[in-house]
């Protein structure tokens, strides 16, 4: 899919990853770029469109894709991590908000974008996920699970769309220079960079983006004795 005078609707585009992603698109030649967040007066990229949507709110997606009835690519990329392992007092609670805005939040604005998306000729779906969701560690167990959900949830979206035309691009991801990873010491991708490489995977037709090294390897690994999910590979 060529990206030139596409229209791009992107969530949680006022900051990080989501304002990247609005940079590129508008690189690229986007026609329209919709950037979607909590707090519409947050989206302050000159060339782009505000939309005041919470992905946690059904009823705000609905009303987002009935007045974006132009959209041609929709990037998912609205997340959130609790930073919660599994057996802690908190945990369920965190869990259960982190799904709302990384699983279901996807998931409902999939389906209410995927007719606008048909109506237009088929058009992408971009799932920012991370690699997480091969992989997990305590003090982020329940956001890898939610990441793990959303790499199943991509796949099958991949697969009932694939009749009308409609590209299922995943990206993952390890620590990205961001505020969600502000606290992480260590190498981090450039958001530019994972927004690019994104768009890149979009318009070469592929069905994912490995935006770093880290993200490779773990997919490599999937498939190895010691497969990095593994107790032995987490402690190593």
């Amino acid at each position: 899919m060529n990206l030139q005078d596409s229209v791009v609707f992107i969530t949680g585009a006022n900051r990080g990853l989501g304002l990247a992603f609005a940079k590129a698109a508008l690189a690229a030649g986007a026609r329209k770029v919709y950037g979607a967040a909590r707090d519409a007066s947050t989206v302050t990229l000159a060339g782009v469109t505000p939309v005041a949507l919470d992905v946690t709110k059904p009823d705000q997606i609905e009303a987002a894709a009935r007045a974006c009835g132009d959209v041609t690519v929709l990037v998912n990329n609205a997340g959130i991590s609790r930073g919660t392992n599994l057996l802690g007092a908190d945990s369920v609670d965190a869990a259960r908000a982190e799904l709302e805005t990384n699983f279901f939040g996807p998931w409902l604005l999939a389906r209410a974008f995927a007719p606008v998306l048909a109506r237009n000729g088929g058009g992408a779906i971009v799932n920012v996920l991370s690699a997480l969701a091969w992989t997990t560690f305590p003090s982020v167990a329940t956001y890898s699970a939610t990441k793990s959900a959303a790499w199943s949830l991509s796949n099958g979206l991949r697969n009932e769309l694939a009749g009308q035309g409609t590209q299922v691009v995943s990206v993952h991801v390890g620590y990205m220079d961001t505020d969600m990873a502000a606290h992480v010491d260590g190498p981090k991708t450039s958001p530019d960079d994972v927004a690019r490489q994104a768009f890149d995977a979009v318009q070469a037709g592929r069905p994912e983006a490995l935006a770093d090294e880290v993200s490779r390897q773990l997919k490599q690994g999937l498939s190895s004795a010691n497969p990095p999910y593994a107790a032995s590979a987490v402690a190593a």
